[in-house]
């Protein structure tokens, strides 16, 4: 690729993807937002004048898509005869490009399937899998299955799933928690421990439906199961409640999900509010900003265990210092051509350039709206 090479051509699309099952977590259960159907991907296409091309996505929840495929579109004419290859300083143009709408949320979450999709191209260029491109410390990373542990799902089930992740080669299992009735979050806790016995990894998530006395109570009556982590057992802007449970309890806390910018990962890593850093790529903005929060975590002694989006994250625990955890989601396989590989308790890092992705035919039926600029070289 030339020095002179440009940008020549972006396209952003909004699909829509169904969940087979509604997904309800403690959230639902308190009555502040109700059982997840779908989710919305924002993904972009980038090519440049002499032909690379990369591929990126962010995502929303429940709401946000449309604004999020809104934002993208209003901002792609900017990145139109740029060098790809300036990833940092277009992520601060695009940023500026919006900046009555603020640097953080929804404002960046557009930005992020640009960054991912410059990050792409960059590194199908040289050849290499963006773990590589990055600088891997593994090539393999820790993985634990999430999916199977919601709070709709019966007790009888939820003991078939965790057995049938760990068959599937997952290591660690995360189950749901923050019930109106505490008594049945730690029977079924118990009942999964006593399924899998001691050894294996084990990890809760109350989904920030406690308060600090419930948290504090729960904390203690979770101490002897051995678990890998207790996540968002607080509101997560609740920085000091958070390092008030990560001093007191041996079992380390995890959080930092909800976040939306380096400068709030900033603030809870300053408080010493989590002992498992979880910063989402596309929730921050992408890997420009993802990297910033690593560095911070790194220099504050912190484990790492980024959110959702495994496909993305691989690469980006891989290239962690210290060994990192992924969280297994299987709701995004149908939108991509390839599958990542999983034995032993890990995730492989793909070994194909870039992101390792290609859409797939469903993604494409699910595209609710596209917008393209530039030509095509």
């Amino acid at each position: 690729m030339s020095a002179a090479d440009r940008i020549a051509w972006v396209r952003v699309s909004s699909c829509m993807l169904p969940l087979a099952t509604p997904i309800s977590d403690a959230k639902v259960l308190t009555g502040r937002q109700k059982p997840m159907t779908e989710i919305a991907l924002l993904f972009a296409e980038i090519r440049s004048a002499d032909g690379h091309q990369g591929l990126g996505f962010s995502y929303a929840k429940r709401a946000g898509g449309a604004a999020q495929f809104a934002h993208a579109k209003e901002l792609a004419p900017v990145l139109i005869g740029e060098d790809p290859n300036d990833i940092a300083r277009l992520w601060n143009k695009l940023v500026w490009a919006g900046a009555s709408v603020g640097r953080s949320g929804l404002a960046v979450q557009a930005i992020a399937a640009f960054d991912v999709a410059l990050y792409d191209l960059k590194a199908r260029r040289a050849g290499l899998p963006l773990a590589k491109l990055l600088g891997a410390y593994r090539d393999s990373v820790a993985c634990y299955d999430t999916s199977g542990g919601f709070l709709h799902t019966p007790l009888a089930q939820l003991l078939d799933n965790a057995a049938a992740a760990r068959a599937r080669g997952i290591g660690g299992i995360k189950l749901k928690v923050g019930q109106p009735d505490r008594l049945l979050d730690i029977r079924r806790v118990e009942a999964v421990r006593k399924r899998l016995g001691d050894d294996v990894p084990l990890m809760i998530d109350a989904n920030q439906q406690w308060d600090r006395p419930t948290a504090q109570r729960m904390c203690r009556a979770f101490e002897d199961f051995g678990l890998v982590w207790i996540e968002e057992p607080l509101d997560a802007y609740d920085h000091e409640g958070h390092a008030a449970l990560a001093a007191r309890f041996d079992t380390p806390i995890a959080t930092g999900e909800m976040l939306v910018s380096v400068a709030e990962h900033g603030e809870l890593i300053r408080h010493r509010a989590a002992d498992y850093l979880m910063p989402d790529a596309p929730r921050v903005g992408g890997i420009t900003p993802f990297l910033k929060i690593a560095a911070q975590a790194e220099a504050a002694g912190l484990m790492l265990a980024p959110h959702f989006a495994m496909e993305l994250h691989v690469h980006l625990a891989a290239a962690y210092p210290t060994e990192t955890w992924v969280e297994h989601f299987d709701w995004l396989e149908p939108l991509f051509n390839e599958r990542l590989q999983i034995a032993d308790g890990r995730m492989r890092v793909p070994v194909r350039p870039g992101l390792g992705l290609s859409l797939s035919e469903r993604a494409r039926r699910l595209t609710r709206e596209q917008a393209e600029c530039g030509a095509q070289p």
